[in-house]
């Protein structure tokens, strides 16, 4: 059969295999301590109509009460595939919970993210054969049921997606790592492939998202689980402007606005945004990794999954986001407004043990207000997000010590202060 005669769906399998293995080069990591704990499949563990596999990593120190993860393969993938080539199994080791790796038997081992059966609760395909596998995980091994926990990348990430809308009373939170919104694959023609979603042609306002999400389950109004997105700037196969598409449906989902609490810099190429609160466990977390395509999971994320998830604190961390945790910094500030414009003023403290050399200061606008001039510092903006990095006098701030800056804005009613503060990517506290 030749290319122009392939279907959609054969044709955007042969371009992720081609992206799986430079992706499984950058996973791949060293083999953890010797353990006897093994992968394990299982049979016959309930409704299945998609005749999918299902593949369980019990850790040798399990905890009591264990959390459950569902980890989710690509196209092109199995789930013991992603058992060997991701850091989840290694972080359940340390920290007792068990995971499920599901794993798709159709030709293109892609899950089934598109028919109106898998878009709707208990519809059918492959969301329920995943449910019975944790109703299965919970009954045998006395997992705890209030601390389920979805993640996946690619077709595991938009799988992600579906889990969270379909099971909202099953899951606590989710992390999607290059997915798009929940609905926005659908098909009504058999196809298993939507073009207008992977090139990101698909924009609905956040009302729109959100309704869709419940509208699969209608009629549901407990708590939403909490969702972690992730997304490579240069993606090409699931195009990056799915990544603010997905923000638009979670936050809405939340009953939150698409402003975010808090911007940082986890890492020079990583900018996160928190919606709802600012801490570990905000309800809705994005990360956009710039400069990165489609292989955007790489060494070291899966544990940020596991701190958002609170599967690294042993115990049930509580229902709701963490308070602000506390940096190693405190910034004050306060404006003086009049007509259309303001000067604001920012104080710096270093509230740790050691100098802070060669500082930059990000924090965010209310709406409304552009930068112009300041002093005592060097400002650029994109947006409401400004970076103001040290002049050539003050470029050390010792411990103890602080450093005052400011800038003269515009602005169309919101005077206010500036919030979201981070000291060279870490968050600063308030005062």
């Amino acid at each position: 059969m030749t290319n122009a005669r392939k279907s959609p769906l054969a044709r955007v399998s042969g371009i992720l295999a081609a992206t799986v293995l430079p992706l499984l080069a950058a996973l791949f990591v060293a083999a953890p301590p010797a353990s006897a704990a093994t992968l394990t499949e299982i049979d016959d563990f309930g409704a299945n109509p998609s005749d999918l596999r299902m593949f369980l990593y019990v850790p040798d120190n399990v905890a009591e009460d264990p959390p459950i993860l569902v980890a989710q393969h690509w196209c092109t993938g199995t789930g013991p595939v992603f058992h060997a080539n991701t850091e989840f199994a290694a972080l359940a080791d340390q920290h007792g919970f068990i995971v499920i790796y599901p794993s798709v038997t159709r030709s293109s081992q892609c899950f089934d993210v598109s028919s109106p059966e898998a878009l709707r609760r208990d519809g059918g395909s492959d969301p329920v054969g995943i449910r019975s596998m944790i109703d299965h995980t919970v009954r045998a091994h006395g997992a705890d049921s209030e601390r389920i926990f979805v993640t996946g990348v690619s077709s595991g990430a938009m799988m992600t997606n579906v889990m969270l809308a379909n099971y909202p009373d099953v899951f606590a939170a989710g992390a999607a790592f290059a997915g798009v919104p929940f609905g926005c694959f659908a098909t009504t023609d058999g196809s298993g492939w939507n073009n207008e979603c992977s090139n990101g042609r698909i924009d609905h306002t956040p009302q729109e998202w959100g309704d869709l999400v419940r509208d699969s389950y209608p009629g549901y109004d407990g708590p939403r689980p909490r969702m972690q997105l992730w997304h490579g700037s240069e993606d090409d196969v699931l195009h990056y402007a799915n990544f603010a598409e997905e923000i638009e449906q979670w936050t809405n989902v939340h009953g939150l606005g698409t402003d975010p609490d808090a911007t940082d810099r986890p890492q020079p190429h990583w900018e996160r945004t928190r919606y709802g609160a600012t801490g570990d466990r905000a309800p809705v977390e994005a990360i956009s990794v710039e400069g990165v395509g489609h292989n955007v999971i790489t060494s070291g994320m899966a544990a940020h999954v596991i701190t958002f998830f609170g599967l690294d604190q042993g115990t049930d961390p509580g229902p709701g986001p963490d308070p602000e945790p506390e940096g190693e910094c405190q910034v004050t500030a306060s404006t003086n407004g009049w007509n259309t414009g303001l000067t604001a003023a920012l104080t710096i403290t270093n509230t740790g043990d050691a100098p802070v050399e060669d500082w930059s200061l990000e924090f965010t606008l209310p709406e409304g207000q552009s930068i112009g001039s300041g002093w005592n510092a060097t400002y650029s903006a994109s947006g409401r997000t400004v970076v103001a990095t040290h002049a050539g006098h003050n470029a050390t701030i010792a411990p103890g010590a602080e450093v005052g800056i400011g800038y003269q804005a515009s602005h169309t009613g919101d005077a206010g202060a500036p919030t979201g503060f981070t000291l060279n990517g870490a968050e600063c506290t308030t005062g």
